[in-house]
């Protein structure tokens, strides 16, 4: 899936020496961090770089743009030439598992006292057929960011978000009481998962034309024609421009949007309301990013000590204060520092009403049908039934050729 979160817009390499750098031996790291999330990620390199666990080697780190980077580990690592460690959310973790010679299995290396120090969860993401694949460094996932000057109080309904969205609703100067991407089905995952659709079922069956996502993609629509609470043509770039100028009085969005807004705006946090149709609370897919050894690393032990110490509370306290990232430690979260800050706050609080993103294989041909379903959809081209019938075919039409061609 191509996230709104980032374009890089160019490849860096930075590199920390230890004392075996006249060995040749080094450690490289392969990512897609930008700005203060790539400073703070420099920094916890060097952290380890220091330590005795990386054993005197050097270690190397590869920024790559955002938009070449699965492409870049899937073509580059089962061929020996890729990154002793590379970091990438756990959507992808499947397909490189399934297509071999690509991520190694940590069974080995992981042990209580790193899982102990996790959010809960989290090691789920990573963990594949019962094996666990790489060690989860933080997570994201929408929430409710709102002008405080305009809601006084974050809904808890989207009874009442529906109410509050209708009275700051002016379609003829623009305003709107409600924004988000509704036509990106990963944001949609918040209002499918709280109506009890799926992708796939426990067993891996392809749902995602079952009647509770139907349920939930006519409830979308309700908010979009019948209510009118929502601008036409939603884009990252609109509904930051709308946020901006005070023409979006609430929006879903994720940690990626917070360095889009402007400081002028009196800007709010909330978890995603209860809906009130089924009764249970918005849940947003999360994705958690992963850091993961190639199968192809020549040195391993130490890739490990790299990966362990991404996951450590000595580099959480880095990740989440410097580079404002949702780390997986959980003992950070008692820090004053992580604790006091807002956005880290709420999107902690988020957390508790989220589902992981999928880590099937298969999840890499849900996102183009799913998004021309939504997009027929909302434009009128075809019911919700007949849009998702017609995405669940074209799914399982390329689920049976890969699994034909194993």
């Amino acid at each position: 899936m191509k996230f709104p979160t980032r374009t890089l817009i160019a490849a860096a390499v930075f590199s920390l020496a230890g004392s075996a750098l006249a060995q040749g031996k080094e450690i490289v790291i392969w990512h897609a961090y930008r700005a203060a999330e790539k400073a703070a990620f420099e920094k916890v390199l060097e952290q380890f770089a220091k330590s005795p666990a990386a054993k005197g080697m050097k270690v190397s780190a590869l920024a790559i743009p955002y938009d070449a980077y699965a492409d870049k580990i899937s073509a580059a690592v089962p061929r020996g030439k890729g990154p002793d460690v590379f970091i990438y959310a756990q959507d992808r973790l499947g397909g490189w598992i399934e297509a071999g010679k690509t991520v190694e299995s940590i069974d080995f290396f992981v042990d209580k006292a790193t899982r102990d120090r996790l959010l809960p969860g989290m090691i789920d993401a990573m963990t594949y057929k019962g094996s666990v694949w790489g060690l989860p460094i933080n997570y994201k996932m929408p929430t409710l960011i709102y002008n405080k000057d305009l809601v006084k109080a974050p809904p808890k309904t989207t009874g009442e978000m529906v109410k509050l969205a209708k009275s700051l609703t002016n379609t003829g100067s623009g305003r709107y009481g409600l924004a988000y991407w509704y036509t990106n089905f990963y944001f949609h995952s918040a209002l499918m998962n709280a109506f009890g659709g799926a992708v796939f079922d426990k067993d891996g069956k392809l749902t995602i034309n079952s009647p509770a996502t139907v349920a939930s993609l006519n409830q979308m629509m309700t908010w979009y024609k019948t209510d009118g609470i929502m601008p036409t043509e939603p884009s990252e770039a609109l509904i930051a421009s709308m946020f901006n100028e005070g023409k979006a009085a609430m929006v879903i969005n994720g940690p990626w949007f917070v360095g889009d807004i402007d400081k002028k705006i009196n800007v709010g946090f909330a978890t995603l309301p209860v809906v009130d149709a089924s009764k249970k609370a918005m849940r947003p897919w999360m994705t958690i990013e992963g850091a993961y050894i190639a199968a192809s690393s020549a040195h391993k032990d130490v890739a490990y000590e790299l990966v362990k110490h991404l996951t450590s509370e000595e580099a959480g306290l880095v990740l989440a204060t410097e580079g404002r990232q949702l780390h997986t430690n959980k003992a950070i979260y008692s820090n004053p520092k992580v604790s006091g800050d807002p956005v880290l706050k709420a999107f902690r609080e988020q957390l508790d009403e989220a589902e992981p993103m999928p880590n099937r294989p298969e999840m890499t041909m849900v996102w183009s049908p799913a998004t021309t379903a939504m997009n027929k959809i909302v434009k009128g081209n075809a019911s919700v039934d007949a849009a998702l019938k017609e995405a669940a075919g074209s799914i399982q039409e390329s689920i049976s050729a890969l699994r034909k061609g194993k």
